[in-house]
């Protein structure tokens, strides 16, 4: 990798350019704080979800359109490149720059429906399926739909123009958008859909107006030009700019915004676009069929399309041996594979059931014609449906999973004409077996002839770059060539494909993009070599090199899409990110022996990213595992950061592990006692006081220790409800676990959560005992969170020997009652070996919300209580898949449950969202919105220390399920 895509601009001695730029950007935002020039900052962002890594000189998060307007006057003064970033999620690089990266994800969110829902206004930093869940009441959605939908933005989808399963040619961004505001480069400000807009942009912008009527006029005068245009647009495509916007519309303020989509941030900034919306289609009916060739299976996908299918996506015999368990279980284990198999994922969506059974004709005839290697079967069964499209989500994560060490993955995606997809795929598998890459796979919508193709490879030396070069000229040669087809479907055309833009579209075609490019942005600005470059090797420079950083994160591909739910995403560093940075250390030791000059800059380099990582990856990292649920290949970056934790720790932490570990019950009983003296002195002498005290003592000992906060529980009054002796009918052990035990009663309750628990047993007729045995006893969460691994292995076996003992050897369940602890013992478990994973095993641990839905919901007498009910169900509930339960249990006892649209883990983390209150602050800022909209008259968790920083942020009183359930069913009402 180069030397200046390694050290970042801020590492080496200063100059005056590069301070004359942080200057003027700070002076561009309100917040100067909102320029990041770190070198932790830049190496964070130095990545997108492609094979290319370029450091930018400083990272800036506008929030408003007339700062985004100053920053880009900034690069063009200074002439430093501006590129526009929103979730970070393009494959082919469009989202790194060595200049000015402006990060579009944290205040542009708004999305507003227009017409009863038949359009949408939205800003560039919204998630795709947030817009279509804000529209899913109103019987509408966006058209593009393309794979990432969960976690890219709007922003990209458009600056892409991405498409996806079902939406081909006609329902992508290009043909749905009808207006944006937009800012050019020299920085005018048109609002398309405003009337008098045209007006405007002649009156403020008139070199873009007479200069996109001038080329539409040259266009049109060029037959063969028109002809190519229409021809190209037949198909997807998303290579060079949208030309057709030239032939389609008329005026420029229409050919403005259309001429902007795919253009991938280099022609002008869209801050809003307003698109057409598309009826849902909620009734479907699917099926996994398979066949003996890929010529059989593109024969079939025009039949299949003709007959109304709105998904045809295709799998050569590589995706197929790719995820072969679910293949297996689709197909049957009894079914015979060979090198020719393919099979194609069919999918017919339409409104409404009595649709669906008026083109059941048109499906059979059409299934009744086709050549199959087995016989067809259609389901609508939702969960054998989610299996036959895990088969199609699985193939990315599926290569990203087994590639080998350091190696990155690059997806690429191709278009052709329906008839040439056999031809298409054996040149593929042609290609890959010319260039060595073995196990790389094909897959994509047939229905469009747009196949993605995943290859793998170590980019560290030259050797690796003349080899991928060597591939991407067969490539180009295959698909333009001999196939005439686009070398970009929908990924947008980025670094990769640049260079080959004026091969595939021809020399006239070329010149009309670069003379768009040069009436919009004139300077060059806006994200250069992207789209179009004089460098005819642009797209094997500053390609990714991936060193092994963390066994735990390795098969990390740099996608992004574990960002929507990481609580520490808009504070500090996102998994992703974190990953990151100590892939970017790795990278500096090993250039360090051959470092020549450059030495003491990766010294500084190292030592700078290291010591910030201290407190952005470690410290604020929440750890609570959700990553893990959105990240493609299951990577839980949580578990690395409590091993780095612990390394980090010297000696004497681990020895206090230790002896807390030794004197459980001595430890807690400290605790109980400081807490009841902390809340004594609120009472005399107020809470500021407290806080004070808190604070005094964490700057004078070092110490990180919690917050006091006004939603801060008191220890229970007694545990006197834990007992020796069990009931005579002992139905279920209650274990309550240590944070239920040092302050389970939230401010206003008289009982702990425990003692309502077991009330709640008593009236349901379920013999219910907490024992006395279990006083100290702790799944060891707490200390695995800090990063004292072994002494959470100690505590967590020692709980399992007093459960399986108390619990006669695991016939009768333990009801565990805080939802993470549950999660914490379910988990920890797994990694015990010998005797004790063997009491582990005979255990049967239920969570507190699945207790109350299967055991007590049934027998209790519940009268809902009015209002409505804010519910927030916790990270650990759901990585267990237990949310479900808690709602039910609300919903059973409130008059309306409502769970937040933007349900977010709160990052209390235990006590870390207390130790760092920014963090959750942080985490809440859009939970809180929906709580505020919710008009609640109470709000519920099913996690003690959950709650408490629910509570703390919010200023709402946040408890447990367990007390509506009590007040819903006390008897008398």
């Amino acid at each position: 990798m180069d030397r200046a895509n390694l050290i970042p601009e801020t590492a080496r001695a200063a100059t005056a350019e590069s301070a004359t730029l942080h200057a003027r950007l700070r002076e561009a935002v309100a917040d100067p704080d909102r320029v990041q020039t770190r070198p932790i900052d830049l190496v964070a962002y130095a990545s997108d979800a492609s094979v290319y890594h370029l450091l930018p000189r400083a990272v800036v998060h506008p929030i408003d359109v007339d700062e985004v307007a100053r920053v880009v006057r900034v690069g063009r003064d200074l002439e430093v490149p501006v590129t526009f970033r929103a979730a970070g999620t393009s494959l082919s690089g469009q989202a790194v720059t060595d200049g000015i990266l402006v990060v579009l994800a944290r205040a542009w969110e708004g999305i507003e429906a227009l017409d009863g829902g038949a359009r949408v206004r939205v800003q560039p930093g919204v998630i795709g399926a947030q817009v279509n869940r804000f529209l899913e009441p109103l019987g509408r959605r966006i058209g593009p739909d393309p794979a990432s939908i969960d976690s890219c933005m709007m922003g990209g989808i458009l600056a892409n123009n991405a498409s996806g399963m079902c939406c081909g040619v006609a329902e992508n961004a290009y043909h749905t958008i009808t207006a944006a505001r937009i800012l050019l480069a020299d920085g005018t400000f048109i609002d398309t859909a405003e009337r008098g807009a045209a007006d405007t942009l002649e009156r403020e912008a008139p070199q873009v107006a007479a200069g996109l009527r001038q080329l539409r006029a040259d266009v049109l005068a060029d037959p063969a030009l028109v002809e190519r245009i229409r021809h190209k647009y037949r198909q997807k495509n998303t290579t060079g700019y949208a030309l057709n916007a030239l032939i389609d519309h008329e005026e420029p303020i229409d050919i403005l915004p259309r001429v902007l989509v795919g253009s991938e941030g280099t022609l002008a900034f869209i801050a809003e676009a307003t698109l057409e919306t598309l009826p849902t289609y909620p009734v479907k009916t699917t099926s996994f069929m398979l066949f003996d060739s890929p010529s059989q299976a593109a024969a079939a996908t025009h039949v299949l399309a003709a007959s109304g299918a709105r998904a045809v996506e295709f799998f050569d015999r590589a995706s197929l041996a790719a995820v072969d368990d679910v293949a297996c279980e689709l197909l049957g284990d009894d079914v015979p594979l060979h090198a020719g198999s393919s099979a194609l994922l069919v999918e017919y969506q339409v409104a409404t059931a009595e649709q669906l059974e008026a083109l059941r004709p048109a499906i059979a005839a059409a299934v009744d014609s086709l050549d199959l290697a087995r016989p067809a079967e259609f389901t609508q069964d939702a969960a054998r449906q989610a299996l036959i499209w895990k088969a199609r989500k699985g193939l990315y994560p599926a290569v990203g999973a087994v590639r080998a060490a350091e190696t990155a993955v690059i997806i690429e995606d191709v278009a052709v004409a329906v008839e040439r997809l056999p031809e298409c795929v054996e040149g593929l598998q042609a290609l890959f077996d010319r260039h060595g890459y073995g196990g790389s796979i094909i897959f994509g919508h047939a229905k469009d002839g747009n196949l993605h193709f995943v290859i793998t490879q170590r980019f560290d030396d030259d050797a690796a770059r003349d080899r991928y070069a060597a591939f991407m000229e067969d490539l180009v040669e295959l698909i333009v060539g001999r196939l005439d087809g686009a070398l970009k479907a929908e990924h947008g055309t980025g670094r990769n494909i640049a260079p080959f833009v004026e091969t595939e579209w021809g020399p006239a075609a070329h010149a009309v993009m670069r003379r768009l490019k040069a009436i919009l942005d004139p300077d060059g600005v806006l994200n250069p070599g992207v789209v179009l470059t004089d460098d005819p090797q642009a797209h094997l420079r500053n390609l990714k090199h991936l060193p092994s950083a963390a066994a735990e994160v390795d098969a990390c591909v740099e996608c992004g899409f574990c960002e929507k739910v990481c609580p520490s995403v808009d504070l500090t560093l996102s998994p992703r990110r974190r990953i990151a940075v100590l892939r970017h250390v790795e990278r500096l030791r090993q250039a360090r022996p051959q470092a020549n000059g450059d030495g003491p800059a990766i010294d500084r380099t190292i030592g700078s990213l290291l010591a910030d990582y201290r407190y952005d990856g470690l410290d604020t990292c929440a750890a609570d595992g959700r990553c893990s649920t959105a990240c493609p290949v299951g990577i839980d970056t949580g578990r690395m950061v409590k091993r780095l934790r612990d390394e980090n720790h010297g000696a004497i932490p681990h020895r206090l592990a230790r002896w807390i570990v030794d004197h459980a019950g001595t430890t807690e009983s400290l605790i109980r006692c400081a807490l009841r003296t902390a809340h004594g002195l609120e009472r005399v002498l107020g809470a500021a006081a407290v806080r004070g005290s808190v604070a005094l003592a964490r700057k004078l000992t070092g110490w990180k220790l919690p917050a006091w906060v006004d939603a801060q529980p008191r220890p229970p009054r007694t545990l006197d409800f834990m007992t020796a002796a069990p009931p005579a009918t002992l139905d279920a052990i209650v274990f309550p676990t240590c944070v239920s035990r040092i302050m389970g009663r939230p401010r206003g309750r008289e009982r702990s959560q425990t003692e309502v628990l077991l009330e709640l047993c008593d009236r349901a007729g379920v013999g219910a005992w907490a024992p006395a045995a279990l006083g100290g006893a702790c799944c060891g969460l707490a200390m695995a969170s800090k990063g004292h691994a072994q002494a959470s292995r100690r505590l967590l076996v020692d709980l399992v020997a007093r459960l399986h003992r108390l619990s006669d050897g695991g016939r009768i369940p333990v009801v565990i009652d805080a939802s993470s602890c549950t999660h914490a013992a379910l988990e920890g478990g797994v990694k015990l070996a010998g005797a004790d994973r063997e009491r582990w095993e005979a255990l049967d641990l239920i969570d507190v919300t699945a207790f109350a839905r299967e055991t007590l919901l049934p027998r209790l007498d519940l009268e809902p209580l009015g209002g409505v009910t804010f519910v927030h169900p916790n990270c650990a509930l759901r990585l267990m898949g237990g949310e479900a339960a808690l709602v039910a249990c609300v919903e059973a006892a409130s008059e309306q449950a409502v769970v937040p649209e933007n349900l977010a883990c709160c990052a209390t983390a235990g006590d870390r969202g207390l130790i760092f209150p920014e963090l959750s602050a942080s985490a809440l800022r859009r939970e809180k919105t929906d709580l505020a909209a919710a008009q609640a008259r109470r709000a519920v968790s099913s996690n003690l220390s959950c709650e408490t920083g629910l509570g703390a942020q919010t200023g709402a009183r946040f408890e447990s399920f367990l007390y509506l359930l009590e007040e819903a069913s006390r008897p008398g009402g």
